[in-house]
């Protein structure tokens, strides 16, 4: 594994040291590797942008409240991601 050397201003050497006494990580090291991890991720699918999420969130909220239920809501969001995963399979 390769060592890496990098400088961090105070406030963000104190939150990752935060998160690791609170137990989300083990060490910086595992901090580092999860945001390169999740930044990897978020990269590999360009298609959803911020400005996609903002755009969606006012739609939702313009759109009203909605007379479904939780569960029948979860129930359809589980069938689109098992569709989207077999695309992607």
């Amino acid at each position: 594994m390769a060592t890496m050397t990098i400088s961090l201003p105070d406030p963000m050497k104190e939150w990752i040291e935060a998160q690791i006494k609170q137990g989300e990580y083990a060490s910086t090291s595992d901090y580092v590797r999860d945001l390169v991890r999740r930044d990897r991720e978020r990269r590999s699918h360009p298609e959803l942008t911020l400005a996609d999420l903002q755009r969606i969130v006012a739609e939702s909220r313009a759109s009203g409240t909605s007379d479904r239920s939780v569960a029948d809501i979860l129930a359809d969001a589980k069938l689109v991601a098992a569709e989207r995963a077999g695309r992607n399979a």
